[in-house]
């Protein structure tokens, strides 16, 4: 293990990701403008969605029954638990309680990105529909946060004598029109969705034409944006010094946590080692587009230095470090 892991670490797409991460602890004068930033994250979600649509079209309905259903199940569960964990435990305030909810339900995609690539650098074969799964663990963790939120909330104009605050009453809130843009129509999850039915689509046509640009460039476009993503978490990591140690404590155990669930469950279904390993990485992830989007729409009094901080500043660089590596060892130990 200890050998895999040292080989894991010397890839270029880690030793980049460092390489940004120190560059902004250290206060250099290194940039990516956000115009390349954006066009690079562009790419990832297009390219993931693509090849997931691809890989899709290769299997039958009736399996993939069961992982979709194990996905819905994570991300229904996952902000069940960190609510309950940030409110009880840490006795975080209910606002930024929910955004953190959101965030660790929902998944990052470079995340999932990276563990493909080191999945394809040990030659381990997976499920080619886990791409497919990304969308469906995005949407479900911020529409139960938010439902949480407002049925926890208890607003003064629900209390009235022999009324019921639930669901019933929620839902209107729920459903309003930035609550759905923001959950459905988002950057990450739209394109990836697009381009997840583009490529299942077009799968018999599109290969030859898809292959040169969003599938062989992957590993090269990748390394350039976790120079940018290194960037950005060290700049996040000043802003958490506030919150104190238990919250970055927080944003190291939940992703071993939910990342051991998503491994179990996966054993559960009978993914192979390379499949559980990617669902044990969903799991383990958190949002830094998508869910910080809509919570920043939804829940304006949520502080995003400790939601954002947490996903970018801790359990990114953790899970590309550490949580990788670890989840893989877990899967083959389990299931090999």
């Amino acid at each position: 293990m200890f050998e895999m892991i040292l080989n894991y670490f010397l890839t270029p797409a880690v030793l980049f990701f460092a390489a940004g991460l120190i560059a902004s602890i250290l206060r250099s004068d290194l940039e990516i403008p956000k115009s390349i930033s954006d066009a690079l994250s562009l790419y990832l979600l297009i390219a993931i969605g693509l090849k997931g649509g691809i890989e899709l079209s290769k299997y039958p309905l009736s399996d993939l029954v069961q992982p979709i259903i194990a996905a819905l199940i994570l991300g229904c569960f996952i902000p069940f638990v960190v609510l309950a964990f940030l409110r009880k435990a840490l006795k975080l305030d209910l606002k930024n309680s929910v955004a953190l909810a959101a965030t660790y339900g929902s998944v990052s995609i470079v995340t999932f990105g990276a563990g493909l690539s080191f999945l394809e650098n040990l030659n381990v074969p997976y499920e080619g529909y886990m791409s497919g799964l990304v969308v469906l663990l995005e949407i479900p963790a911020i529409f139960i946060s938010l439902m949480l939120l407002h049925l926890l909330n208890k607003p003064a104009s629900y209390q009235v004598p022999h009324q019921k605050v639930g669901f019933v009453h929620s839902l209107p809130s729920l459903l309003n029109k930035e609550v759905l843009k923001e959950s459905l129509l988002g950057k990450s999850v739209y394109v990836l969705t697009i381009s997840l039915f583009i490529g299942y689509a077009t799968a018999g046509t599109s290969v030859d034409i898809i292959k040169p640009f969003f599938i062989d460039l992957y590993p090269s476009v990748l390394i350039l944006f976790l120079l940018n993503m290194g960037l950005v978490a060290g700049q996040q990591l000043s802003g958490l010094r506030e919150h104190g140690f238990p919250l970055i404590a927080f944003g190291v155990a939940m992703p071993i946590f939910n990342g051991i669930i998503g491994v179990l469950l996966a054993g559960l279904i009978g993914l192979s080692v390379g499949g559980a390993t990617l669902l044990g990485i969903l799991a383990a992830s958190a949002s830094y587009i998508a869910a910080p989007a809509a919570m920043r729409a939804s829940v304006p009094d949520a502080n995003p230095s400790i939601y954002l901080g947490l996903a970018l500043g801790i359990t990114f660089p953790f899970n590309l470090a550490i949580g990788i590596p670890v989840f893989y060892t877990l899967s083959q130990w389990l299931f090999s």
